[in-house]
């Protein structure tokens, strides 16, 4: 039996531990090794509340800064057991919970300032774990983004874990773009004030833009025995220099990419989507749950200075209960640069979609959170747009029910390493518009699963969204068989897990199956 650890920032394997894919992909694959007989246990940050309710397995006394610090290790509850898979998480009241999904926390002034400081612990501590034997025998270490990646520095250059130099490390990039840069020293969320005693190698660690800095990512990137991007097409764009906002490739990174592409150890394989035990959604609820997610969120108080547009979006929404649109419209996301850059860019290529959906009786519901001026972008525009429904909060009720009736999913992410929107709308017999860019030139093919737009340049491809658009309208009103073709083709698409850790089994963690 093989043993595995992963380590990572999210795992929605527990509840309220996930803001992005990472979180998909840190619960599903660990299933898969467990079913295959293997043993995986996967640990996460508990981020000041996931341990509460946990059983205590030990102290973790930790050198850091020069003096003792103490984490204590929990093995918490899943929300599904499955065979030799277990679940922690590393508490420390330095690792507490961020903004963004009570996980990451947003410092605009000073990037990854606060992030930094909780991750240098929470990674010594899980080196420390290992070294005290607290999961047996670890035989793969699986890392995820930046976050993790500081237990290959530890691994390289602190005496104290050596034993980590015998365990094969993977590293999975979900998102180059984030990077983890912070200052090697003269700062309190510094490599050299938390590691007083490493002998830092400049040359090895720093971020080519910043010299001064560490760059976390790339230490992942450099110092892995394998190196794995989300999907075949978007390890060939980080291959590429960026060019923003035109293209998006390795961010400052391609050279240690194509180092490690030579080497051999750099690996484009798919995320999959899951098939089974999918959370049910029942039909016909959309607006009863777009109405209840409202009142919910009217009662916290974090959401008083939104009453005004909740009650705006409420009243929105009740006239469809009765009057059904012909044609709906749907995007669930994190609202950022990534997603919907080309919406900030031109609000008006936008609403010449809204225009084109409500001569056809189509609404756009948007879900999502995140950057505030992507947030008062669309607020603006759901107060002048009677047919875009904008539910600015979460919901998993209200997420199911939109995947499961939308007719149209739309997805014009800049770039996009892999995405599991697209699977899970496909997954429903829906198909989506898309940019054709990384994970979703692997997933969407234009006109036989589902539509897609590019261009050479941004505003090019703007134009070839909204003509895009023109395609799936006139398809949908004018050609029934051809759009039920579509959508009987992307259904029956599969992106599984299974297929996809065969090739993590070969190919990352270097096992004959």
């Amino acid at each position: 039996m093989i043993n595995f650890l992963f380590v990572a920032a999210e795992n929605d394997a527990i509840p309220k531990c996930k803001a992005g894919g990472m979180g998909d992909v840190v619960r599903d694959v660990p299933r898969q090794i467990s079913e295959r007989g293997d043993s995986a246990h996967v640990i996460v940050p508990a981020y000041s509340r996931l341990h509460i309710d946990g059983q205590f397995i030990m102290d973790l006394h930790l050198n850091l800064r020069g003096e003792n610090y103490t984490a204590e290790l929990y093995k918490v509850e899943p929300k599904k057991e499955f065979d030799n898979l277990h679940h922690y998480v590393i508490h420390h009241p330095e690792i507490e919970a961020g903004d963004i999904a009570h996980i990451y926390h947003n410092d605009p002034e000073e990037p990854f300032y606060t992030d930094a400081i909780k991750y240098f612990i929470f990674c010594t501590a899980v080196a420390e774990a290992v070294k005290e034997n607290a999961f047996g025998t670890i035989d793969i270490i699986h890392l995820h983004d930046w976050h993790s990646s500081l237990l290959l520095f530890l691994r390289k250059y602190h005496s104290s874990y050596s034993i980590l130099k015998q365990i094969r490390f993977v590293y999975t990039i979900h998102n180059l773009a984030i990077q983890g840069i912070r200052p090697f020293e003269n700062n309190y969320s510094s490599v050299r004030n938390w590691f007083p005693d490493i002998e830092l190698d400049y040359n090895g660690l720093m971020d080519y833009r910043y010299q001064d800095c560490i760059n976390l990512m790339a230490v992942g990137v450099r110092l892995a025995d394998a190196v794995h991007t989300v999907s075949p097409s978007y390890k060939e764009d980080v291959l590429l220099p960026s060019n923003p906002p035109d293209f998006i490739g390795g961010e400052g990174l391609e050279a240690d990419l194509k180092k490690a592409d030579l080497e051999g150890r750099l690996f484009g394989i798919l995320n999959g989507a899951n098939y089974n035990n999918i959370r049910s959604a029942a039909s016909g609820k959309l607006y009863r749950n777009t109405v209840r997610a409202l009142f919910g969120w009217l009662q916290e108080e974090s959401k008083k200075y939104k009453y005004d547009f909740l009650a705006h979006t409420g009243e929105k929404i009740m006239d469809y209960v009765e009057k059904k649109p012909d044609f709906i419209v749907s995007s669930v996301a994190r609202l950022t640069e990534q997603k919907f850059y080309y919406i900030m860019r031109s609000p008006d290529a936008f609403v010449q979609i809204l225009e084109k959906l409500d001569r056809v009786n189509g609404i756009f519901m948007l879900l999502g959170t995140g950057a505030p001026e992507y947030e008062d972008l669309f607020r603006k525009l759901s107060y002048k747009h009677r047919n875009f429904i904008f539910t600015n909060g979460q919901s998993e009720d209200l997420i199911d029910s939109i995947y499961l009736e939308s007719d149209l999913y739309f997805m014009p992410s800049l770039f996009e390493p892999c995405g599991i929107s697209q699977m899970l709308a496909m997954r429903n017999g829906h198909p989506c518009l898309v940019h054709h860019t990384g994970g979703l030139k692997d997933t969407v093919e234009h006109l036989v699963t589902g539509f897609a737009f590019d261009g050479k340049t941004t505003d090019e491809k703007i134009e070839n969204m909204v003509n895009s658009f023109d395609i799936v309208l006139d398809m949908f009103k004018n050609d029934k068989p051809a759009w039920n073709k579509i959508k009987a083709n992307a259904k029956k698409q599969r992106f599984t897990w299974g297929k996809s850790v065969d090739d993590y089994y070969k190919l990352l963690y270097a096992i004959t199956i």
